[in-house]
Order: structure tokens, then sequence, then C-alpha cells
């Protein structure tokens, strides 16, 4: 199954879901990769991890890409080369990539109970509005790290921390949107967050 979902949360951003049905081969097949893109993939010991690297690839042919329109800086984030922002994801049997004429981030994460167990890592703030006992505990955790996993992709600093620099203001599950900030060395940046969740999963993104 290929494109599995298309969200425009306003005129200049698109956000792309793939839900990774196919197989290695199949996916592999129609792509033309860097060397380097093809040396990283052929190295990777999770064929989970190929198939999710190259769904991302089969994304960027959606966008009107190729993967030689994409490349890294020396923090790990992707820039494509007509200027455009960019940011990539993928989960399991979910990818997703991010187009805006402004900076953005994306995060897919399915919904487990082992993050429960590491919810003090990047929780803080949050715990105000949070509240074990609630059925919807694991879903509001993984929205926050999602939100949050975004945010460190656009930002993209090394040394920035979830727990300390990044807050999530309180939410609704059904609203599908809140509001974060990122905290760090003296300044304050406010940033659009949306979330959805299909199949077990959370897809958050952040726009500014």
């Amino acid at each position: 199954m290929p494109l599995y979902k298309i969200i425009q949360p306003n005129s200049q951003t698109t956000v792309k879901v793939w839900k990774i049905t196919e197989s290695y081969d199949d996916l592999m097949s129609p792509l033309d990769l860097k060397p380097n893109s093809l040396k990283r993939v052929l190295g990777m010991k999770s064929e989970l991890h190929q198939r999710g690297f190259l769904s991302v690839r089969h994304l960027l042919r959606d966008f009107g890409y190729t993967d030689q329109d994409l490349y890294y800086d020396d923090n790990g984030k992707p820039h494509l080369k007509d200027g455009k922002y960019i940011s990539i994801t993928h989960s399991f049997t979910f990818s997703g990539v991010i187009v805006s004429d402004s900076e953005v981030g994306i995060d897919i994460e399915k919904q487990r109970q082992k993050i429960t167990i590491i919810a003090n890592k990047f929780v803080d703030y949050e715990f105000q509005y949070l509240s074990e006992d609630d059925d919807d505990y694991i879903k509001k955790l993984t929205v926050i790290w999602g939100i949050k996993e975004s945010l460190y992709k656009l930002f993209a600093t090394p040394g920035m921390l979830f727990r300390e620099h990044f807050l999530v203001i309180p939410f609704m599950l059904d609203h599908g949107e809140t509001v974060a900030w990122i905290d760090y060395e003296d300044k304050k940046y406010r940033y659009n967050t949306h979330f959805l969740e299909f199949e077990g999963f959370t897809c958050a993104f952040v726009t500014t």
C-alpha cells in the first residue's frame, strides 16, 4: 500500500504518510539512489529499517523530488536543494515526510506501554496536567514525545534536552493540536503543533 494519508495544516505545508507493506525489492527497484544513500541502506542490519528508509524516498518522489534533491547537514538535519524545509520520520510500518516553506519537524511513534517507564526522562512541566489513572495516559505521553521529537528535529541543536528545554501546553486528544515552546539559552520560541493517531501509531508535527 503506497500513500496512506495526506495532511495540509496550512497553505505552505504538506504532510504525507506511507504505510509500508511492500517488500524490500519492490521498494528498491524503481529508485535511483545516490551512492552514499545506497551504501547506507545496504549497511542497515534490519530489513524493517531498510524498508523505512526506502519508503521515505518514495514519499520524496510523491512530492516531486528524488534522492539527489536531499542532503544532510553536520547535525544530521535533512535539507532540500530548492530551499524548502523538510523533516522525515519512520517507525515500524509507517513513514512520514513534511515539506514546508518554513521550518518544520515530524515524528511517528508506535503507542506502547513502555513509554510510561521513560516518562521521567522527557516529561517535566507536562506532569502538571497528566494523570497515570487517565485511560489515555499512554496516548498523551506518545503525543508529548512526538511533539518534542519534532521540535528537536526542527531545531537540530546539540545539547537540547526534551525534559528541560521543550514544553507542551495542555491539550485534548480529540482536538489534534496545541502549542509548544522551546526555552533555550534565555530565548523562547513558540510553535504550532498537530497530532493524529492511526492503527496504534501517533503522528505529531510542528510548524512555525
